[in-house]
């Protein structure tokens, strides 16, 4: 045979001992595995403090420039500026007129308008929602992509949001769009001037995310344009973006490089009080916008609607939650709440006996 040469060829180690020897790495090999996953791990999840972590008060200079604030109001706002809110659930009707009554408050000069879904809206609540002086403007609601695959459960109609880009239909060249979980308690119509095409505050987080890069879709400054909406409605479907958030994410990722970011008090969300309240304490009487995302006053604690009549018993029962940290926002929507239902209760009255009599 050609290869009988090698008939006696005797191996360098014995096959019985370099058995032995990979016998004993493998236990060497899974602990440096291990040992190399952990301290990937950690790496991938420590992360630098940011100096909102780490508040100090330092910075005692007022939000906005005085000088370039009244070279601003020299030059009248337009007419074709608009606040706009959305209504897609009866429940949120109290809460869309209590934020028309803070925008009257705060002197906000813009048009207001209120988008709702027909579908899911009853007369009745939009009889409420509009009482304080938002405009009702129906809309199609945008189904989510896929089928609504990993959407979280409350943000099924948040797509429907998407509608503000089609406001220029309407007239509307900039837009404010306040979630109706907002309450106002600033004027800011400086915002309607900003020369770009999109603008939000940063979100902020509880976990490790904490003060975060992304933005929160609770507060926006737009500028409505039709062909935007119609870019948009093409890559919701093929955009690669979390589901969960619904619309914001998907914002986050179509603006990712665009979008101005504004300073907190725009968009004070109860978050950056549970995560850094002598941040709030600083923010607080510069904020134009409160934003309840924590909590709703004005939901009951099974997040479902409350009647008018017992609005201002449900708001006094949150307080005290969480050792009475949000107390002083509890208690800026009570005052708020009871002003709206002082001015515009007669308007609720005539809201429910329509209702009542179409159920007759």
């Amino acid at each position: 045979m050609v290869f009988s040469r090698y008939k006696g060829y005797t191996l360098l180690w014995p096959t019985t001992e370099r058995q032995r020897t990979w016998h004993w790495s493998y236990p060497i090999i899974l602990l440096s595995t291990v040992v190399n996953v952990a301290l990937l791990y950690l790496w991938c999840s420590s992360r630098v403090p940011s100096p909102l972590d780490s508040y100090q008060h330092l910075n005692t200079q007022p939000l906005l420039n005085a000088d370039a604030l009244d070279a601003l109001n020299d030059s009248p706002l337009t007419p074709d500026n608009a606040v706009v809110t959305s209504l897609y659930t009866d429940a949120y009707a109290t809460a869309v007129a209590t934020l028309g009554h803070s925008l009257n408050a705060a002197n906000s000069t813009a048009r207001r308008i209120v988008l709702y879904l027909p579908s899911q809206v009853s007369p009745r609540a939009l009889c409420i929602a509009s009482a304080s002086g938002f405009e009702p403007l129906a809309i199609p609601r945008i189904e989510p992509p896929h089928g609504s695959k990993g959407v979280y459960h409350r943000f099924v109609d948040q797509y429907s949001k998407l509608r503000l880009w089609t406001l220029a239909e309407h007239d509307v060249r900039a837009a404010v769009y306040l979630d109706a979980d907002t309450l106002v308690r600033q004027n800011f119509d400086e915002l309607f001037r900003l020369p770009y095409a999109f603008a939000a505050v940063p979100d902020v987080f509880m976990d490790k995310k904490g003060f975060s890069l992304m933005f929160n879709a609770g507060v926006l400054f737009l500028r409505p344009d039709a062909r935007v909406f119609e870019d948009m409605l093409q890559k919701i479907e093929t955009a690669d973006f979390p589901a969960r958030d619904a619309e914001q994410a998907f914002l986050n990722y179509y603006y990712g490089k665009e979008t101005l970011r504004l300073p907190y008090a725009y968009n004070a969300n109860l978050a950056i009080k549970q995560r850094q309240p002598a941040l709030w304490d600083d923010l607080w009487h510069e904020t134009r916008i409160v934003h309840y995302t924590l909590f709703k006053p004005f939901l009951d604690d099974r997040e479902r609607e409350v009647e008018i009549r017992l609005m201002e018993e449900n708001v006094e029962s949150k307080l005290g939650m969480q050792g009475g940290l949000f107390d002083q926002e509890i208690r800026e929507w009570a005052g708020a709440w009871r002003e709206t239902r002082r001015i515009y209760g007669d308007a609720f009255d005539v809201c429910e006996r329509r209702a009542a009599g179409r159920q007759t």
